[in-house]
């Protein structure tokens, strides 16, 4: 399994951008694909998922603005990034693996992880 993670950059706030990930032997019908993001010394935290069965979560910080989907043909998911703030700075993953729906906002639940890249939002 490969995920390599594109799309980041710099973008002032209240803009947006939009990041993929495209997954090499990747069933989508059976993983679920998830966005994390790490800022400068915080821990990585939940972004979104997006299960198998298309049932799709967010973190509350991003509800509302930030949208997940899926080209099932491409193998490749995308987020949708709205509204940035500065807050949204970080490096962004995309993981994919197959977690309990309880541990689905859990970084450990996910065996596969992208190499991350990087959105910076200026005020």
């Amino acid at each position: 399994v490969q995920l390599q993670a594109s799309g980041g950059g710099l973008v002032q706030a209240g803009g947006s951008v939009r990041l993929s990930c495209r997954a090499s032997a990747v069933d989508f019908n059976q993983y679920t694909m998830a966005w994390f993001r790490q800022a400068p010394e915080k821990e990585r935290e939940f972004v979104a998922a997006r299960r198998w069965n298309g049932a799709t979560y967010y973190a509350d910080a991003v509800k509302g603005r930030f949208t997940f989907s899926r080209d099932n043909a491409g193998n490749t998911i995308y987020l949708q990034m709205d509204s940035l703030k500065s807050d949204d700075t970080a490096v962004y993953y995309c993981a994919a693996g197959r977690p309990i729906l309880s541990s689905i906002r859990s970084e450990v639940a996910y065996n596969y992880w992208g190499p991350g890249t990087q959105v910076t939002v200026s005020s």
